[in-house]
């Protein structure tokens, strides 16, 4: 079932975190903040919304990169349930797919309820002062190919943020597989 993420909270703080990356190193969120700005994935394995866009995520994450956007990757579904998210597959989609960003395991899901992280993909992009200004889609192509001249929503927002300090004031919720969440005990 796709479920789409709520609206901005402009100016929300960014939680921080310390979760291990598919490089074997525990990162921070001061680790990963850029002087500009700083984009926040969640992110999996197996979700087709996920498979659809990955390609652009890795291609824009490089772009941001060059504009003083730090960038990581969180996965956070319950790896029993879905084992196609385990950390080993995690180790497998980021070279498979060359990602150039920290790609992390948040494996008991308090990073994600934090960021009140809904889906996959679900994109949350600060500013320098890690204020949230940007909680939109990627592009408009949802878990189809995205078409050659979409335009590039989160990469724009993300530019303006690191130009501006702010966020576009319309956003298009993010559409995605729900988060793969443990049974309570």
């Amino acid at each position: 079932m796709a479920v789409h993420t709520p609206i901005c909270d402009f100016g929300w703080k960014a939680p921080d975190f310390r979760l291990e990356g598919v490089d074997g190193k525990i990162w921070s969120l001061s680790d990963i903040r850029g002087p500009k700005g700083t984009l926040i994935m969640f992110i999996c394995n197996h979700c087709p919304y996920v498979q659809a866009v990955v390609d652009r995520i890795v291609r824009d994450a490089r772009d941001l990169g060059g504009l003083g956007i730090g960038v990581a990757a969180i996965m956070s579904n319950d790896v029993e349930a879905y084992p196609e998210d385990s950390f080993e597959n995690m180790k497998a989609f980021a070279a498979t797919h060359h990602f150039g960003f920290p790609y992390l395991i948040d494996p008991t899901q308090e990073v994600a309820r934090a960021y009140d992280a809904v889906c996959t993909p679900d994109f949350f992009g600060f500013d320098a002062d890690l204020g949230l200004r940007y909680r939109g889609r990627l592009d408009s192509s949802g878990r189809m190919p995205g078409a050659p001249d979409a335009r590039r929503e989160l990469s724009e927002a993300m530019r303006q943020i690191a130009e501006t300090g702010r966020g576009p004031e319309d956003q298009v919720p993010s559409m995605g597989c729900s988060i793969k969440w443990r049974a309570e005990e």
